[in-house]
């Protein structure tokens, strides 16, 4: 599998964590990255798609609830607006 792509299952695994579980993000992260066999490069990706998807988190939900008000982020399952916000971060 690819480092990127090892990368982007490792930052969504954490990502659902938070928002569903409520976890604080370093140690959620943290677990992540020694959990799997990555790259240093793939590593730091994940750091930054974590660290940026939930700084720009605010910012990301308001585009969502623009382009997709059927779908209210309270009612979408926590897999599939993590995988919007991250996606429209990257």
């Amino acid at each position: 599998m690819k480092a990127r792509h090892q990368a982007r299952i490792a930052a969504l695994q954490a990502l659902y964590e938070i928002d569903c579980a409520g976890h604080a993000p370093g140690p959620v992260l943290e677990r992540r990255l020694t959990n799997g066999q990555m790259p240093k490069a793939a590593k730091d990706f994940t750091r930054r798609l974590v660290s940026g998807t939930l700084e720009h988190q605010e910012t990301l939900d308001l585009f969502i609830h623009r382009h997709a008000p059927e779908w209210p982020l309270e009612q979408m399952a926590y897999i599939d607006r993590n995988i919007l916000r991250m996606a429209i971060f990257e």
